[in-house]
């Protein structure tokens, strides 16, 4: 069943050109690669797919692209993933691209060009009428993602970050915040030097926090406590995605009413089968894959 409340994704869209080798180069390394190729990208696109294809959600999306042939492939991913899409087109700017390697052991290293991405401003958000949840990055300009935030709070949308790439966040921000989704690094940017996670979690100040931790699954702290979920054993392949799809079905399963640790339950699933699939966007699951592996996990 569709939700009648849409969810709103607002940030970056990239081509990620991908080549696979033995591993990821040590600086001044040249490193012999084998096959390459080309997928749809970006945080902000790998998560509304992932809204889209893993909940029976209405999935909007706002995004900056150039007029080249690389916002062509982009597009065509979000429309057949029934992301409905308000676009920002940057004449004179490329879109974006990412340039990622990725090791027979499913690490990978990444560089983005951020292109037309870095073009996108608060202004440009659109209306938010029945929005039930916005979910920001950081891969497009700080002060764009602040406002947006700022004014997602202000309409009584729930708004959700993902702080990646990692760095520190202005107290603006983080105020905006109610759900926030880091990995362990992005958690030490942004609160600074602490003796442990646990201090960590206490001074970033947000009501939730999301850390998730790999292979060794996830933990949450909310205002009533906090809580773990392990992460479910696959044989990875590429872990590209993994993040961005975490991040996009977790939205989804909260805009459509589940609490908060079968969310992560889902999100974590969804993770998980991306990790066996090569690509960003061709690696994100289905509804019906998600369930029949949890339905398998037990």
């Amino acid at each position: 069943m569709i939700a009648i409340a849409p969810i709103l994704v607002a940030g970056s869209a990239n081509l990620d050109f991908v080549v696979r080798a033995p591993h990821i180069p040590a600086p001044g390394e040249t490193v012999l690669g084998r096959a390459f190729r080309t997928f749809p990208g970006g945080k902000g696109a790998n998560q509304a797919i992932a809204c889209a294809r893993t909940g029976g959600v209405v999935t909007r999306m706002l995004l900056a692209l150039g007029d080249d042939p690389y916002a062509l492939p982009i597009e065509t991913s979000l429309h057949e993933a029934g992301v409905h899409l308000k676009i920002v087109r940057v004449v004179g700017e490329p879109t974006g691209t990412a340039f990622i390697c990725v090791s027979d052991d499913a690490e990978n290293a990444i560089t983005v060009a951020p292109g037309a991405n870095a073009h996108l401003r608060g202004d440009d958000l659109p209306p938010l009428d029945g929005v039930t949840h916005l979910l920001l990055q950081l891969e497009t300009p700080i002060q764009s993602v602040t406002e947006m935030a700022q004014r997602a709070r202000a309409a009584g949308v729930t708004v959700v970050l993902n702080a990646a790439p990692a760095q520190s966040l202005p107290r603006a921000l983080l105020d905006a915040v109610d759900v926030l989704i880091v990995n362990e690094g992005e958690l030490a940017a942004i609160a600074g030097p602490v003796p442990s996670m646990h201090d960590a979690l206490e001074r970033v100040g947000v009501p939730c926090v999301i850390v998730t931790l790999g292979d060794r699954g996830s933990c949450v702290r909310t205002p009533d406590g906090r809580f773990t979920q392990a992460a479910f054993p696959v044989a990875a392949v590429d872990t590209t995605a993994a993040g961005d799809t975490f991040c996009g079905a977790l939205v989804a399963a909260l805009s459509e009413g589940a609490a908060l640790p079968e969310a992560v339950r889902v999100a974590s699933a969804a993770a998980a089968i991306a990790c066996t699939r090569l690509g960003a966007q061709p690696s994100i699951p289905t509804r019906d894959d998600v369930v029949a592996f949890l339905r398998s996990a037990g």
